[in-house]
């Protein structure tokens, strides 16, 4: 087992700023999957895409003389880890086939309100408020109306079921989330990250094998080479690294609150590149969503602003 590290510290301005770029590199994803998926099926995609990551992690890991090799103790919550990462992905892919990146890249990151809803029952320092009981409704409210909206775009080919299939796929993401920030006070983010996505590999390679549609997509271009690589080494390596170094040191509900960016992103990158309309219900469902959990996170948010501000000082002053 690697040294434990100390959970639960408030967030200073460096792990804000890098908890915002995270999000914001995220919000690619959705569209770079899109993107992928005219390509290849969604195991196929998944399988790429994993592929990558995993080999970045591990040079990353590598040049740092990390080991990645886990303890006889380890093994068991990895393999959870893992098993849970697949199943989330695979219906991330699945879905996202079906619907567009917009709506998608909305739901997908509704992952907060539920980070949020299981997290206190693992975390002592994540008490479920009023403020944040309250929030999670106002989020729930702008999520039932994206999830049941219908996006005019012709490569949404099925967009009911699809959003609900990414909608379960973010109750993953946010059990994974409380799960790893737990299992990563004791071993390296980067072991965890790269056990997860290897476990994944032969089940998406299963997968491709035995359920996507070999052969009706488009070729393989330089479009899609470039979004598994945006998925692969930017979301899926130095992304994803750096957000678990993040949930090892600081609560679950803290280091969430920085997502809003990625809905925002990815909304106005779809609307570039695919020309989506912006549908009043898309529009106000995104603006629920982010308030609610904006409501839900505002004692995390002001945890940052104190910590940050009492750093400020001590440093004026010159004290340690």
């Amino acid at each position: 087992m690697d040294r434990p590290t100390k959970t639960g510290q408030p967030l200073d301005w460096p792990g804000a700023l890098s908890a915002l770029a995270v999000g914001v590199a995220r919000g690619g994803n959705q569209v770079a999957i899109k993107l992928t998926l005219f390509a290849l099926a969604p195991f196929g995609s998944a399988l790429a895409r994993m592929a990558l990551s995993s080999f970045t992690v591990w040079l990353w890991s590598r040049t740092r003389g990390l080991s990645l090799t886990p303890s006889a103790e380890e093994r068991k919550p990895l393999l959870l880890l893992g098993l849970l990462f697949s199943v989330q992905i695979a219906m991330l892919h699945w879905g996202a086939d079906m619907t567009s990146p917009a709506y998608a890249v909305t739901i997908v990151n509704t992952n907060p309100i539920w980070a949020n809803l299981i997290s206190p029952f693992f975390v002592a320092e994540d008490r479920l408020t009023l403020r944040r009981a309250v929030g999670l409704l106002l989020a729930f409210t702008g999520v039932a109306g994206v999830v049941l909206g219908r996006p005019e775009l012709e490569i949404a080919t099925n967009p009911r079921l699809g959003n609900w299939i990414i909608l379960a796929s973010a109750a993953l993401v946010g059990a994974r989330t409380v799960y790893i920030q737990r299992i990563v006070q004791r071993m390296s983010p980067e072991k965890a990250v790269l056990w997860q996505m290897g476990i994944s590999l032969p089940l998406f390679g299963l997968g491709s094998l035995f359920f996507d549609d070999w052969g009706s997509r488009g070729p393989v271009d330089w479009r899609a080479a470039a979004a598994i690589g945006y998925q692969g080494i930017v979301v899926g390596g130095l992304a994803l690294v750096a957000w678990v170094a993040l949930l090892r040191r600081h609560t679950p509900g803290s280091v969430s609150v920085f997502s809003f960016a990625t809905p925002i992103a990815g909304v106005l990158l779809s609307a570039w590149l695919f020309r989506e309309p912006l549908a009043p219900r898309l529009l106000f469902g995104l603006a629920a969503v982010l308030a609610g959990i904006a409501l839900a996170s505002r004692t995390a948010a002001r945890k940052v602003f104190e910590t940050a501000t009492n750093a400020d000082k001590a440093g004026k002053s010159g004290r340690p």
